[in-house]
């Protein structure tokens, strides 16, 4: 299964970050052990919500859709 997810910082207000991984789990232990360049500087981050695909090329056409400019007009109606 292919996911993207949708964090959020606990700790700074407004920040996001959209990705898409094959192991949920670790990944979150990725960004919140710092290892991502883009979401190190707000840890700690917590999911809510992912989408699970059984297709990579599907997982990663919606993360690009919802790093659009409609895409974040969806994601800020239906996920956050």
């Amino acid at each position: 299964m292919w996911y993207v997810y949708l964090l959020e910082s606990e700790a700074t207000d407004g920040q996001r970050y959209v990705g898409v991984t094959s192991d949920l789990k670790r990944r979150l232990t990725d960004h919140n052990a710092g290892r991502s360049a883009h979401t190190s500087k707000f840890l700690p981050w917590r999911i809510v919500t992912y989408v699970a695909f059984s297709d990579q090329s599907k997982a990663t056409a919606f993360e690009r859709y919802l790093k659009s400019g409609s895409g974040h007009a969806f994601a800020n109606k239906r996920f956050w």
